[in-house]
């Protein structure tokens, strides 16, 4: 029996920019005049994978690398900019995900997010009012598509792996669940939450 979903977040519950759904750096350059690609060179690049799974810190990264690239630009300019063009929520799956909640099936978000990002999700977007938690990879210490990454969400939600269903964009995250005996969904697009828990489950009161 199906007893909680497990949602990532870009890609599935949040999709780019409020405008357009664009992923958040399209006009980076007009807008502060910082080249992506140069924000994704020495920022990213050398970073991220490290900044995910909670070893460093975005602020601390970031006082390293933006003054070789955008030196007039407020690290707390970038970061406001990024996160509120990042925060395009998908309102027909959050719908049905409060009929679901509603009927008491437990709603997380389980995605790969630094701290700064998780609180702004959890707290500024007030996605904390319609799910139960949050499982995110730096506080985990592990990132999607790891199996630890799951391993620990089964082990911190008190759930069987069976009970459990993914909801997810990236089919290596998807085969992995799916490999540690969760149920999971490739998102896609065109997908409907109620169609795609008609795949893996009985139906489900939502």
């Amino acid at each position: 029996m199906i007893k909680a979903l497990m949602v990532d977040v870009d890609g599935v519950l949040v999709c780019g920019r409020p405008i357009d759904s664009n992923p958040w750096a399209s006009c980076l350059d007009t807008d502060l005049g910082l080249s992506a690609a140069d924000l994704h060179r020495e920022f990213f690049l050398p970073y991220w994978d490290e900044i995910v799974v909670g070893k460093l810190g975005l602020v601390e990264s970031l006082e390293i690398s933006l003054p070789k690239i955008a030196p007039e630009l407020s690290i707390e300019s970038l970061v406001r900019y990024w996160f509120e063009n990042d925060s395009f929520i998908n309102m027909q799956l959050l719908n049905e995900l409060k009929r679901y909640r509603a009927n008491n099936i437990k709603i997380y978000l389980a995605t790969n997010q630094e701290h700064m990002r998780a609180s702004y999700i959890m707290n500024e977007l007030a996605l904390s009012k319609y799910v139960d938690g949050i499982y995110y990879s730096a506080a985990l210490g592990y990132r999607k598509p790891s199996e630890e990454f799951f391993k620990a969400i089964t082990s911190l939600s008190g759930f069987y792996p069976e009970e459990l269903v993914l909801l997810d964009d990236t089919p290596l995250n998807v085969s992995t669940a799916q490999s540690l005996g969760w149920n999971a969904c490739l998102w896609t697009n065109d997908s409907f939450l109620e169609k795609e828990l008609l795949k893996v489950s009985e139906p489900l009161k939502g």
